[in-house]
């Protein structure tokens, strides 16, 4: 794991306390140099999600990591789920796109 996405995963485990907090680097699947940090995707469920508009989610999560995305991080793909949600699902999160740009 990189230091990215450690400091992401500490910031994230501290102010939400997770059920499940699932953080891939997907950077390589975009174009760029190698063992790069620029793009994440991040799965979470949390009861402190209950209640909560999936937007507010998104500008939670965004407000915590607002020094990692104005450091480097250019993308982050957020799935966001209370307990009840991520078990409706059968805890599945959707699969990200491939890159235009990579394999190409």
């Amino acid at each position: 794991m990189g230091q990215v996405a450690a400091v992401i995963q500490t910031k994230i485990q501290a102010a939400l306390n997770p059920e499940l907090l699932q953080l891939e680097n997907e950077s390589d699947q975009h174009s760029g140099p190698p063992n790069r940090e620029t793009h994440f995707k991040l799965t979470l469920v949390a009861p402190a999600f209950e209640g909560m508009l999936r937007v507010k989610r998104h500008q939670q999560v965004y407000a915590l990591l607002a020094d990692e995305m104005a450091a480097g991080v250019h993308a982050l793909a957020l799935h966001l789920y209370t307990p009840a949600e991520w078990a409706a699902r059968a805890q599945e999160r959707p699969d990200s796109p491939q890159c235009r740009g990579v394999g190409q």
